[in-house]
């Protein structure tokens, strides 16, 4: 019989070894979604058990802020290597709605209505829908409009849109006065997610990936992005559904068995 760690290796764990690999996409990948598990693991740590952490602090925001668009701009970049956007998307949009079902019955106060791989699979399935109208627009301008887009909407489940912190737009709070409009970013005052990711701004950074991708396929690339630097995050890179699936129960189990048990 094969032990746990072999069976996991072989039915979940992946690790494609290729010369024509973008290693540096699968190490960013896996680096991005390490220190996410880390950020939720310290917001479980505060509004589950009570720890003292700088979890909204202004430095743990930003930090979460780049990493987190890290990890979509390389998701859209890696959507220009797949062979079917529409299937990937529909599987991770499922995952999401998984995360719902068992965050809300098991974890109710930390619930997760829309997060990352809700996020994921709806832009991927968008970008198989409309990716021969994306294709008219050249690398350079696409990568410039979607960016600009980025910027300007980053602050639209906030209640504005412009130039973050410095020239903003109000928009009108009947937008946000609705239960249903969540998924774009016109969230509700009663409006609750543990993980958030709406649809803007996050779609428009998805959309620079995927033309930051163009040149990444066509190998018009720094020789130092297609070298393996660290294994095991490439691994961690290649395996990040999964990853993300199971990583809130352990996390919880962990934190429970310190904060009941061991403290």
């Amino acid at each position: 019989m094969s032990s746990p760690l072999r069976f996991l290796r072989e039915h979940f764990f992946k690790f494609k070894q290729s010369e024509n690999r973008i290693w540096l996409i699968d190490e960013l990948r896996g680096l991005s979604i390490l220190l996410m598990i880390l950020h939720h693991a310290a917001y479980d740590a505060v509004y589950m058990f009570g720890a003292d952490l700088p979890v909204d602090s202004v430095v743990v925001y930003i930090l979460h802020v780049i990493f987190a668009s890290l990890f979509v701009l390389i998701s859209g970049a890696a959507c220009r290597f797949s062979r079917s956007n529409l299937k990937r998307g529909a599987l991770c949009f499922l995952c999401g709605i998984l995360i719902t079902l068992v965050t809300g019955v098991f974890m109710p106060s930390s619930i997760i209505v829309f997060g990352i791989l809700h996020l994921l699979g709806i832009c991927m399935m968008f970008f198989a829908l409309v990716q021969p109208l994306l294709d008219k627009l050249s690398p350079p301008y696409g990568i410039l409009i979607f960016a600009l887009l980025s910027v300007f909407s980053f602050r639209l489940s906030d209640g504005a849109v412009g130039i973050p912190w410095l020239l903003e737009y109000q928009l009108p709070e009947i937008l946000y006065s609705t239960e249903f409009l969540f998924p774009l970013g016109f969230r509700s005052p009663n409006f609750f997610s543990g993980d958030y990711f709406p649809l803007f701004p996050w779609l428009f950074v998805f959309l620079t990936g995927s033309y930051i991708g163009i040149y990444l396929k066509q190998r018009r690339c720094p020789e130092f992005f297609t070298r393996l630097h660290c294994k095991p995050l490439a691994v961690i890179g290649q395996n990040t559904l999964i990853i993300y699936l199971v990583h809130q129960p352990v996390i919880y189990a962990l934190l429970y068995l310190f904060f009941t048990i061991l403290k």
